[in-house]
């Protein structure tokens, strides 16, 4: 074998390679750029695109009581309602557009790590618009759309499909991208899952 076709095999050969570790890290994390994102160390749990620089605690004047959960999609921001017209402020990633939704529900159950088992509608759409062939449940961990923490919203005793999580996809913090989810950082996710209880009423406008 000469120099020259032992360079260009090593070049093919390489190129394969990259391509299955590419395929197999593969994380649904649905941002418009279609970029992934690390799952490891900061950037999984505190890298934003945003602007965003954190929770804070604000001045917040409510009728709703301590331990609500108001989120406001044109503002991007969830508020935790303390006491004393404060409330905890978080960035979060809402639901694109013609996946917005409105109202009042409650929490039903928590999760920490939680499972994803995409909707039928979900699997169907995503397989007929972009190609994308979608696991009918992946388990909890980094690679997890759901992040590191789920909520789960029920309206009259039925799961209404819609959670407050985490992100596999932190630059998404911000904006409009998600099929209806609230989306949180996976650290403030974690602390909000902390703070909240089953049965908190949860309003999103």
């Amino acid at each position: 074998m000469d120099r020259r076709t032992f360079v260009s095999s090593l070049a093919a050969l390489a190129a394969t390679t990259t391509g299955a570790l590419a395929e197999s890290r593969t994380n649904y994390n649905f941002n418009r750029t279609g970029r992934s994102n690390s799952s490891s160390g900061g950037s999984f749990f505190n890298r934003t695109r945003s602007g965003y620089s954190g929770k804070k605690t604000v001045s917040y004047r409510t009728s709703e009581k301590p331990g609500t959960i108001i989120i406001s999609t044109r503002k991007r921001k969830l508020y935790f309602v303390l006491a004393d017209n404060k409330a905890i402020e978080y960035g979060v990633g809402v639901g694109r557009q013609g996946f917005t939704w409105s109202g009042a529900a409650r929490i039903a159950r928590k999760a920490e790590w939680p499972a994803w088992h995409p909707p039928k509608e979900m699997i169907e759409r995503e397989k007929k618009k972009y190609g994308r062939t979608l696991p009918a449940r992946m388990e909890g961990g980094p690679n997890n759309p759901l992040g590191a923490r789920a909520l789960y919203l029920y309206q009259g005793g039925r799961d209404t499909l819609y959670r407050i999580h985490g992100t596999n996809a932190p630059a998404s913090i911000g904006t409009a991208q998600s099929s209806g989810c609230i989306r949180m950082l996976n650290k403030e996710v974690i602390d909000l899952h902390k703070r909240v209880r089953i049965g908190a009423k949860v309003i999103v406008s």
